[in-house]
C-alpha cells in the first residue's frame, strides 16, 4: 500500500476540516491509527472525525476511560486512547473483541502501546508539528484504506 495524502493544518479549524474530508470518504468500517507527539492534535482530529460522521453527543477524550463508543446508524464507532497503557496485555479486560467487526469504525490514539491486541490498521494518520501549525500525513495500509484515500477529493 503506497497511497499517501499530506495536508498542512495551520490551525484547529483546518484540522477539523481535514478530519471531516476523511470521514466523508469512509464508507463502512475502518481502523485508523493516530500517531503524533503529545499535543499534536490526535484527539482534536478524532473528535472532528466523529462529529463529521454524525455523532451528536459530546465526543469525550478517552484518556482516562481508555475507550469511548458511539452509535452511528448501523455501526459503532470506537475511540481509544492508549497513552496510559504500559503493556498490550492490559487491554484484555476491556473486551475489545467488537473492534474486529468489519463494520466497526475504530480510531486509536497511541496504537503502538496496543501492539498485538488491536486489529490491523486501514489508515495511519501521522500528525506532526509544523511551525505554529501541524502537518497531517494519511497512509493507506490495506485495500480498504486505499479506497478511503481514493475517495478524498483533490484540493488545489
Amino acid at each position: 500500500m503506497n497511497t499517501t495524502l499530506q495536508q498542512d493544518l495551520p490551525d484547529e479549524n483546518a484540522t477539523a476540516a481535514f478530519a471531516a474530508v476523511l470521514a466523508g470518504a469512509v464508507d463502512g468500517g475502518a481502523v485508523i491509527y493516530l500517531h503524533g507527539d503529545l499535543g499534536a492534535g490526535k484527539t482534536s482530529f478524532a473528535r472532528a472525525f466523529l462529529q463529521a460522521l454524525g455523532v451528536g453527543e459530546r465526543v469525550k477524550s478517552p484518556t482516562y476511560s481508555l475507550v469511548e463508543s458511539y452509535r452511528l446508524d448501523a455501526r459503532t464507532a470506537w475511540h481509544l486512547d492508549l497513552y496510559r497503557i504500559a503493556d498490550p496485555g492490559e487491554l484484555e479486560w476491556l473486551g475489545l473483541d467488537a473492534l474486529a467487526d468489519p463494520a466497526a469504525l475504530v480510531l486509536v490514539e497511541w496504537p503502538e502501546r496496543g501492539t498485538g491486541a488491536l486489529p490491523a490498521p486501514d489508515l495511519l494518520i501521522d500528525l506532526a508539528y509544523a511551525g505554529t501549525g501541524r502537518r497531517a500525513r494519511a497512509a493507506a495500509r490495506s485495500p480498504r484504506g486505499e479506497l478511503v484515500l481514493a475517495r478524498v477529493p483533490l484540493s488545489g
